[in-house]
């Protein structure tokens, strides 16, 4: 992976972060500021991972369907294929367009599923299965580990802003 891709993903994930973390804090005016920058630098590095795991995760899904290990090392991303990515990141914010987020989330699955189809010679449809499912499984475990974290901080006693 280029360092181009991953300060892009980096960047996408902090961007993901803050737009999920930051509407919580909004709800909680007890939160100090420490507490939440303490909170986004880890959220944005996972949520950067996520991203960076998409395609690999595809990848591995698709060689789950095909009866023959697909040639090649795998599905990467290039800096055409995240900045879509870094687009949607920025739109996470709730205000700004949850709809036009997912809309752009999808988008992008469907760039990673035309790479993925030449890579493993399954079908654009077949590919494009694996990036969903791929995508939809990440996603589900990155809200797991969200609400877990939003449980836990929320037993911590609020401090006192002075």
């Amino acid at each position: 992976m280029s360092p181009v891709v991953v300060v892009l993903l980096l960047f996408a994930g902090l961007s993901e972060a803050a737009g999920r973390i930051l509407p919580l804090v909004a709800r909680r005016p007890g939160m100090s500021r420490t507490f939440v920058a303490g909170l986004l630098l880890p959220a944005g590095l996972v949520e950067g991972a996520v991203f960076a795991l998409w395609p690999l995760t595809a990848w591995t899904l698709a060689e789950l369907v095909l009866s023959s290990p697909p040639p090649g090392t795998g599905l990467e991303w290039t800096p055409s294929l995240v900045a879509p990515l870094v687009l949607a990141a920025v739109l996470a914010f709730p205000l700004l367009g949850p709809l036009l987020h997912l809309l752009l989330v999808v988008g992008v699955g469907a760039g990673l599923a035309g790479p993925l189809a030449t890579a493993t010679g399954l079908g654009w449809w077949g590919a494009a299965g694996c990036v969903a499912v791929a995508g939809a499984g990440l996603g589900v475990a990155v809200e797991g580990v969200r609400r877990l974290v939003v449980r836990i901080s929320a037993t911590r006693a609020p401090e006192v802003i002075a």
